[in-house]
């Protein structure tokens, strides 16, 4: 499966990926403990993959495909 991000953002208590296609994902902060407890700025400072999403100062990675198997649909 492959998945092409063009934004990730946070929002409230989620975090959120729009893919070029225009579908949107999130899932819930409470799941990933090292991105609630975060700053702001150290939430932002992450890098894109072909395959996920990558923080490295927090030690954290989350992949596109968990977006689409374990998280709520937005568009």
């Amino acid at each position: 499966m492959e998945i092409e991000v063009k934004k990730v953002w946070f929002k409230d208590d989620g975090i959120f990926i729009q893919t070029v296609s225009g579908e949107e994902r999130s899932h819930s902060l409470q799941w990933f403990p090292k991105l609630l407890n975060a700053s702001n700025d150290e939430r932002e400072n992450f890098e894109l993959s072909p395959f996920g999403i990558h923080w490295e100062k927090l030690d954290e990675d989350l992949s596109f495909e968990g977006f689409f198997f374990f998280s709520k649909q937005h568009a």
